[in-house]
Parts: structure tokens; sequence; C-alpha cells
């Protein structure tokens, strides 16, 4: 089965099937941001300092926030350098591997999707659920900062 398979007429559908597959659409896009977030720490170096995306809040306040320090620990990931992202970010390695679990999902449950196309509603249940749950855990320390940060405010 392909993604762009044209129907004919006489079926009554002559949409695209990329375009009528809105799961997949979503999984070929999410993929592509994780891959461009993994481009762009391969890119920009740790030792250049060279990136064009700053922290505003370290920028507007003079404070760093719980993400400064993310693009730096996500470069020196890719370079294999695990100690030193430790120290630019302590949940460097925890978003780190989010995002490459969810790659690693987008293929697989695209090809599933793909495949088996009777199990297609419990499996973008499955996703879904998953992909919250592992979002709560990658993303923990960050929800828990916010939801205190604006307790603080009051």
């Amino acid at each position: 089965m392909t993604l762009f398979r044209r129907r004919n007429s006489q079926d009554g559908n002559t949409g695209s099937g990329l375009i009528s597959e809105p799961y997949l659409f979503l999984n070929i896009f999410f993929a592509g941001v994780i891959m461009m977030v993994i481009i762009y720490s391969g890119i920009f170096s740790p030792d250049r300092n060279n990136y064009p995306v700053v922290c505003l809040h370290e920028m507007l306040t003079g404070k760093p926030c719980i993400s400064c320090g993310l693009s730096h620990s996500f470069s020196l990931i890719v370079r294999g350098r695990l100690d030193e992202a430790y120290q630019w970010n302590i949940y460097g390695m925890r978003i780190f591997l989010f995002f490459i679990f969810q790659l690693l999902l987008r293929i697989v449950f695209s090809f599933y999707y793909l495949r088996i196309p009777g199990q297609r509603k419990q499996l973008i249940i499955f996703d879904i659920t998953g992909s919250i749950l592992l979002f709560l855990i990658s993303f923990w320390p960050f929800i828990e900062n916010i939801i205190h940060s604006t307790f603080m405010l009051f």
C-alpha cells in the first residue's frame, strides 16, 4: 500500500491516501519536526556557542530558567559527550530520549497503521495514551516548575 495511491473515480474517492489519513500525516509531520531538532543539535556547536535560538526568559530577567542549556545539552548528547550534556541541563537526556522514542514510535505506529487496518482505532488509542504518559514522565520537572511559578504569582 502506498501513501499517495489514487483511487479511481469508480471507488467514489479520488483523494490522496496521505491527506485522507490524518494519523499518517501527523506522524510524518511530527517525525519531521523531531528530525529537525536532531539536525539542529548536530549543526550548531556547543563549543562555538552559535545557537540562533536564545532563552527569552534569561534575556528578560537575567536569570536562567529550567530549560536553559537544553540546546547545548542536545548538541553534546548528539556528539556523545553525555557528562557535559548533564552539566548544561540535568533534564536534557530525558527530553532528548523523549524525542528519540517519539521518532521511533512515529515510524513503528505508521507501519502498523498501514499493515493492520482492522486495528487502527486501538492503535491510535494506544499511541495517544502511551505518548501522553511518556510526555508527562519526561516533562514532569517542567510542568511542576510551571505550576510552582504560577502559584508563586498569587
